[in-house]
């Protein structure tokens, strides 16, 4: 070091300076630190709180107590930090149930019966059957007859959070168990002579009919929702209105619309909003109406007020492509065997595995290799019209010869199998066996069937009427209108079976 001019004096000097900032640091946090953990030691010292005042305002019972808990005071309160764990006696039992050991966020005893206690389990994220059984200290040979029920005992293998669980224990044992699944079915699990059986109670709700009516001056949610309705009954009315209207882009402010729908109550508590019965929308001026028709095969569908189906007949495309490769054209250069021939249908270009549709509802009449098509489905719809999907990678599950299918169910896949280039779909339109443009077509809407069509004219009668009232009452005032109506006749109307 002395050739660079440095000597050891110095070099100590130089070693002291750069150590002073860390000693000096150090010095800083070491008072800092005993602050601190002062502090989380004086948080640790539990209040000075009036023990036997608090448990009486919270209703806790303690062992000397006669009385039984009744209220959710854990729940609402939880558990002090320096509370004796507390039994709960039944009146006529001479067990008791140790509630200290159970999590009491979640967990309540909310009464007794001769030999028997209440306790209601709210399930926790997380939870599962044998996590409760196992905080509730419940026998886990109970736990494995319950799940091993089958079917019957499912949901309780798929517990949500927020979900009830009540159990009637009897000597500490399983007498009953009451799984909530929603507000008008629950599963009840009760143990017999033989073991555990399990049956699902429903209650029986009161159905009632309610009408609005309204001006769209913001959007159809918002103007919705003012007048009562759900998000459920805004979607299914865009649902029925939806082969007409665009909502994305054709709503005008003035537009108005009247809803005739169910409303479901278990006592005085509303449970949801269900079915439209009737509706009407005026968009731009145009006047569109629906009612709701159960036919004579117990299925339900709406019809406009002349009896004529709501939904077309035939969804436009298929499948969700990403360009159209070649359209309809009666002359055409095939693109490998380079010749002038007609192309009598619409290429869909997509990726390989894309689901294809089927645009109606129908009977396949052919599944198989169809020389250039490849891979194809031919579907016939009633007796004038047919479809056929050609070039699939593969088939859906359950597509067969002979076998029906509804519109949008998936029939088969993307692909370029027989003459093809890339992958695509080739979707043909036929009306009496005459190849049709499926771009241009117009697209069918059947009517109800003639013989059906009076009882549809009567059966419809008072919901339309009734939406003529809400015409009237929107024309001349342009507010919004709410009131119930006499649920007997217009579910009546909707719901009667048709003549055979």
């Amino acid at each position: 070091m002395k050739y660079l001019g440095i000597t050891r004096r110095r070099r100590f000097s130089s070693l002291q300076a750069q150590q002073l900032p860390p000693i000096r640091s150090l010095i800083f946090l070491i008072p800092t630190a005993l602050v601190v953990l002062a502090i989380q030691q004086y948080t640790r010292v539990a209040p000075q709180i009036d023990v036997p005042a608090v448990q009486r305002e919270i209703g806790i019972a303690l062992p000397d107590h006669k009385s039984v808990v009744l209220e959710d005071a854990y729940r609402l309160f939880g558990r002090l930090p320096f509370e004796p764990d507390p039994l709960v006696q039944t009146e006529a039992g001479s067990s008791s149930l140790d509630v200290g050991t159970l999590p009491t966020d979640e967990t309540a005893v909310v009464g007794t019966e001769a030999g028997n206690s209440w306790v209601h389990v709210t399930v926790a994220p997380g939870d599962n059957l044998s996590l409760i059984f196992s905080r509730l200290k419940l026998s886990s040979t109970d736990l494995h007859q319950i799940v091993s029920l089958g079917k019957a005992t499912a949901p309780l293998k798929d517990l949500r959070p927020g979900q009830i669980l009540r159990f009637r224990l009897n000597d500490a044992s399983i007498a009953e168990m009451v799984l909530e699944l929603d507000q008008l079915n629950s599963l009840n699990v009760v143990r017999e002579d033989s073991g555990f059986a399990a049956r699902v109670d429903s209650i029986e709700p009161d159905i009632k009919v309610t009408a609005a009516t309204t001006t769209i001056t913001q959007s159809l949610f918002v103007d919705g929702q003012k007048v009562g309705l759900s998000d459920a009954v805004i979607m299914k009315l865009i649902d029925i209105f939806g082969w007409d209207i665009d909502f994305a882009l054709d709503l005008q402010p003035n537009d108005h619309f009247s809803v005739i729908y169910e409303e479901v109550y278990k006592g005085q508590q509303l449970v949801k909003q269900d079915r439209i019965l009737a509706a009407e929308f005026v968009n731009q001026g145009k006047r569109m109406r629906a009612v709701l028709y159960t036919g004579a095969d117990g299925r339900s569908s709406y019809y406009s007020d002349k009896g004529e189906a709501m939904h077309k007949t035939f969804l436009r495309t298929p499948v969700k492509f990403t360009r159209i490769s070649s359209g309809f054209t009666l002359a055409r250069r095939h693109p490998i065997l380079n010749t002038i021939r007609a192309h009598r249908g619409v290429d869909y270009a997509a990726p390989t595995g894309t689901p294809v549709r089927a645009t109606a509802d129908g009977k396949i009449l052919a599944v198989g290799s169809g020389a250039g098509y490849g891979n194809l489905v031919e579907i016939r719809h009633g007796d004038s019209y047919s479809t056929l999907y050609g070039h699939l990678s593969r088939f859906a599950r359950g597509i067969k010869r002979g076998s029906f299918v509804n519109q949008g169910q998936i029939i088969g896949y993307v692909g370029q199998t027989g003459l093809a280039t890339g992958p695509h779909l080739h979707y043909e339109f036929r009306i009496n066996g005459i190849h049709r443009d499926p771009l241009k077509v117009v697209l069918p809407r059947l009517p109800i069937e003639k013989r059906y069509m009076a009882d549809f004219r009567e059966r419809s009668a008072p919901l339309l009427n009734q939406l003529d009232f809400l015409v009237a009452k929107q024309d001349n005032s342009h507010t919004t209108y709410v009131a119930q109506l006499d649920s007997t006749k217009y579910l009546q109307a909707a719901d009667s079976n048709s003549p055979n």
